[in-house]
């Protein structure tokens, strides 16, 4: 088990950490600023130490995280490391992030699946093309980005969310589980579901979004990809 420690502190750009396991080019720590690729978003990157941290994956147990190091990278069970985030590129997958569940206010259909690059983000909709008009997309998300209103995140045990389903909104990704308890994203007024990602604390932190380009990707995927202005 990884001490989780993006969950409480999005922000945090360093840490401290101890080496707990090593298994090829991939490396498990006791506690980790790092997020792994989930939910649609793309895993951390940055440094342990010297060494570059390439990628970031789930490990196969619980909240275990695998840190990919470069070719070449030693390091051993027990070595005290020190963990550095690529933060402007974190930064924009937090604003990215946050910004689809502006667009989650903005397009009031199921969501069928999404994804999070450090670029771009996109959802996809169950529903008809002519109800996605790009331009009245981009003033909503921009009129709800300029409203400055706090995103927080708030848990509930797992028994209070299967009593609201409503509260899992992407129907191919199921939040994470586990502890008992699971986290959601609140921006009031706006959106409040289950995610386990990070999130900027404030919709004014996004910035201007661009409506990129919507199209049809199959029956019931609508894709509205959005881009930071």
């Amino acid at each position: 088990m990884t001490e989780l420690l993006f969950r409480e502190d999005p922000y945090l750009k360093a840490c401290h950490a101890t080496v707990v396991a090593v298994h090829d080019n991939a490396v498990e720590l006791d506690r980790t600023i790092f997020y792994p690729m989930a939910g649609g978003q793309a895993g951390d990157t940055g440094t342990l130490n010297d060494w570059r941290v390439i990628d970031t994956r789930k490990g196969g147990v619980g909240d275990s995280v695998l840190h990919l190091l470069e070719p070449g990278a030693q390091p051993k069970p027990g070595d005290k490391v020190e963990l550095t985030l690529d933060w402007q590129r974190r930064h924009r997958l937090m604003r990215l992030h946050t910004a689809l569940h502006l667009l989650c206010a903005a397009v009031r259909a199921p969501v069928t699946g999404g994804r999070i690059a450090e670029d771009k983000a996109h959802l996809d909709f169950d529903i008809e093309m002519d109800k996605l008009v790009k331009d009245d997309i981009e003033s909503l998300l921009n009129e709800l980005v300029r409203s400055n209103t706090q995103a927080k995140p708030v848990w509930i045990t797992d028994a209070e969310l299967d009593s609201r389903p409503e509260l899992v909104r992407t129907m191919s990704v199921a939040p994470p589980r586990g502890e008992g308890r699971v986290r959601l994203l609140e921006i009031p007024g706006i959106d409040l579901q289950a995610c386990g990602g990070t999130h900027v604390a404030n919709t004014a932190e996004i910035g201007a979004l661009r409506v990129a380009r919507i199209r049809s990707e199959g029956k019931k995927n609508k894709r509205v990809t959005l881009e930071l202005a």
